[in-house]
């Protein structure tokens, strides 16, 4: 058995020596201050964790416990027993969580200047941590809306394999969903994982179809990244980064191939500490007191070896101590962290501040005043103030800082290095909708591209359409199917069709509603146009064949078959032509009572006189028989009175009608899907048979009676043109019934007009015009002597 080996440090971090000298420079500036601590001066000790989480919760341990072993110059004395009240790091996520959760009992502070995982917000398990640098939460949701702004909904997500990385992109995953953003993968990974499980991820990678990148990663793990991306020439993917490597220029000088070419991320706004850079560069005094560090330092820096110097052998060159360091170009002087060491120089001055309000200093400071960590958190906690450069420092209730970013575009610089071009900033403090602030710079892309790169699993649905999930893919896969008939999408990627209004019908994109087609018999169509016509010429006829009638009205023809009755009939011919215009137009409340009442009164007006005279006929005929007296019971007064009765009934009935239910404009959406069909409604179906059942009773008895006088014996016998009349007035309503019902919208209107004309020129044309004929073209058939005379009526 043997005891494990402790851990050792292998190489130097310039990184980390940079953050010392941040924190040595800041504790200088306050030492000399004499505005701040007067009298007072802060001591410091400073542990290497090596990266290693192991170590670090050991050094804090030893920090809290205060049982370090002391070796300090024999002449330094110490009035108090050595006890560290507040620890300045670490520098990632993971050690932190550590460290918080060992000295958390303690309420000791932890002031971390680069950790930034969400998670350590959390006040019930690291209670006395704080920070100058944002938490993740509000980058993660930063990073979110630069990729909605962008219109990237299908991307892919790295993340490193620890605290940061899983936490961070956590965040971004949820509020990702949120926005509409899909990840077609998302993959860990550490730097020290073996190279197959790295080719499973560049596998991933090459297989999948985003073009965007989302790396939460370390700059650590990004230059592990980098290089297996070069060498599977791997290129063209556009990279959003986190702070975490974004601004980092050690990442920008290891691209060699151009992985990361326009890259966009955040990172921490820009910061300027006046005299730091001197500081650093200004190392020499660190050999002038033996520190062991410097010579380390100053062998990795310059690559010698000094000769008391245990270091490799391999450093050939021997070192002076004197090599001139401002020729040198590498990490160590790269001041691009300056951020990140503003946030250490302001940790520093917070706990500055807060024992500068413990000690009550004013021109001088209460050295009597027991100092213990708690009471210095709480300050902490409560400390407000600017630095000399105008930053402010405060923390919330969750240790975290004002959470502002600058966004950062990767653009080529000269001599093919990249600058780190600020293109907008991101505010969490304001309201949502003006967080992200982007400036009107142009921006490069990858592979130098000037046009935003595109990357969405489906493209976006335009309007007339909606989006249909693809089974078993992300929301951001989707097919886009067109909007059915009366439906429409006017925004694009809609996810459902909004239904048109009754009234209204989808054009032919889908993406409007247009008011439908009124569809009625109108006087401007052909088909209207021709009813109306042959109505006029109806009327006109009946005219003239009255006109006929009454210049030649002495005439034996006109006489001998009852000439009021004629005249009459020709008056309810003329008005049964002019009620068929009643039906040709847009359908009115008016119009619509109307042309059924006018239609039923006047055929009943019409059919009644024909009764009439189908009735003189038959009394004539009676009449002549010996004996017979009948025709005193029929004579033109009960003539009158018949043809007046018959025409109150129908009357009645459409008054009836008219009260109960009357007819009423109506629009008829259900027979065309595209089209209204205005028309009339009956109101009272039984109000509209009993007309049609009155009119076709009477034209019965009309047919009935005619038919029995249709071989009387005379030369001229009304009665068969009379029975022609009406076998033609039933056949047409009898075919009207069916065609009315099976036909569509303005069309059954046409077929009642022409069952009306139809019918009416029937009974002009078979009951006057063989009269008109002898009257005008046989007048030597015009006497008595061919003419029934026996009943016939004398016209004055």
């Amino acid at each position: 058995m043997h005891k494990p080996l402790a851990l050792q440090c292998t190489s130097l971090n310039f990184r980390g020596f940079q953050y010392a000298q941040a924190m040595l420079f800041t504790i200088e500036e306050i030492n000399n201050s004499t505005d701040l601590l007067p009298g007072i001066s802060l001591g410091y000790k400073i542990y290497d964790s090596c990266g290693s989480i192991a170590r670090s919760v050991r050094v804090a341990l030893v920090l809290a416990n205060g049982n370090e072993i002391v070796s300090a110059p024999s002449e330094a004395t110490c009035t108090r027993p050595a006890q560290v009240q507040t620890i300045i790091g670490e520098t990632s996520s993971s050690p932190c969580m550590a460290i918080a959760t060992v000295i958390g009992p303690f309420q000791m502070p932890l002031i971390s200047h680069f950790a930034t995982c969400a998670c350590l917000s959390d006040k019930t398990k690291y209670p006395s941590f704080l920070r100058t640098i944002p938490s993740d939460y509000y980058q993660s949701r930063a990073l979110a809306q630069l990729v909605k702004h962008f219109g990237w909904t299908w991307v892919g997500a790295i993340r490193t394999n620890d605290d940061y990385g899983n936490n961070g992109m956590v965040t971004f995953t949820e509020t990702a969903e949120q926005l509409g953003i899909c990840l077609e993968y998302s993959v860990s990974f550490f730097r020290t994982d073996p190279s197959d499980k790295i080719k499973k991820i560049i596998d991933i990678i090459k297989a999948s179809t985003s073009k965007v990148i989302v790396a939460f990663l370390s700059h650590m793990d990004m230059d592990v990244l980098i290089h297996e991306f070069s060498h599977h020439n791997l290129t063209g993917y556009q990279w959003v980064g986190s702070e975490g490597w974004i601004f980092d220029s050690q990442t920008a000088a290891m691209d060699r191939h151009h992985i990361l070419d326009g890259a966009i991320g955040l990172s921490i706004p820009k910061a300027h500490v006046s005299g730091l850079r001197a500081f650093m560069m200004n190392v020499k005094p660190l050999n002038s007191s033996n520190n062991e560090m410097f010579t380390e330092f100053w062998e990795t820096l310059f690559n010698c070896k000094f000769k008391q110097s245990k270091s490799p052998a391999d450093k050939q060159t021997d070192c002076t101590g004197h090599e001139d360091l401002t020729g040198v170009q590498n990490s160590f002087t790269d001041m691009s962290l300056m951020p990140i060491f503003n946030n250490v120089y302001k940790g520093v001055y917070a706990v500055a501040h807060a024992l500068h309000s413990i000690l009550s200093c004013n021109k001088t400071c209460n050295n009597r005043v027991q100092l213990d960590p708690f009471t210095i958190l709480q300050h902490i906690k409560s400390i407000h103030f600017q630095t000399k450069e105008g930053d402010e420092v405060y923390f919330n209730e969750n240790g975290d800082p004002a959470a502002k970013y600058e966004i950062i575009n990767w653009q080529p610089g000269t001599n093919e290095l990249v600058d780190f071009v600020t293109v907008g900033l991101h505010d969490a403090s304001l309201p949502a909708d003006k967080q992200l602030n982007l400036q009107n710079k142009s921006l490069i892309w990858a592979q130098k591209s000037q046009q935003v790169p595109v990357s969405v699993c489906s493209e976006k649905c335009p309007p007339g359409t909606r989006k249909v999930l693809q089974k078993g893919k992300p929301v951001c896969c989707y097919d886009c199917i067109p909007c059915a008939e009366g439906e429409i999408s006017n925004t694009t990627d809609s996810i459902t069709c909004v239904r048109c209004l009754p009234e209204f019908w989808s054009n032919k994109r889908r993406d409007a509603c247009i008011k439908k087609e009124a569809v009625f018999l109108s006087y401007e169509e052909i088909m209207g146009a021709l009813l109306t016509a042959a109505s006029l010429f109806g009327t006109c006829m009946t005219v003239v064949v009255a006109f006929i009638f009454f210049r030649y009205r002495k005439t034996p023809i006109v006489r001998a078959n009852n000439c009021e009755l004629s005249f009459l009939l020709l008056f309810s011919l003329t008005l049964c032509f002019l009620c068929s215009l009643t039906f040709i137009g847009r359908p009115s409340e008016w119009s619509c009572m109307l042309r059924h009442t006018a239609f039923g009164i006047t055929f009943v007006l019409c059919l009644s006189c024909v009764l009439g005279k189908t009735m003189v006929v038959l009394m004539a005929f009676r009449a002549s028989l010996p004996g017979s007296n009948v025709m005193k019971w029929f004579g033109p007064t009960q003539q009158r009175l018949s043809v007046l009765a018959f025409t109150l009934i129908q009357v009645v009935i459409c008054i009836l009608w008219l009260t109960i239910s009357p007819p009423f404009p109506f629009k008829n959406f259900k027979e065309f899907k595209d089209k209204i069909i205005f028309e009339c409604a009956l109101g009272s179906a039984a109000g509209f048979w009993a007309v049609l059942g009155y009119i076709g009773l009477l034209a019965l008895l009309c047919f009935i009676l005619a038919f029995l006088a249709r071989k009387l014996p005379d030369n001229f016998n009304e009665a068969k043109f009379i029975t022609f009349s009406m076998l033609i007035f039933c056949a047409v309503w009898i075919t009207f019934i069916p065609a009315y019902v099976s036909s569509p919208g303005k069309f059954s209107v046409a077929v009642e007009i022409f069952a009306i004309l139809a019918s009416t020129f029937g009974l002009l044309i078979c009951i006057f015009i063989p009269k008109c004929y002898i009257i005008l073209m046989k007048p030597e058939k015009n006497t008595k002597k061919n003419m029934m005379e026996k009943g016939a009526t004398k016209c004055t």
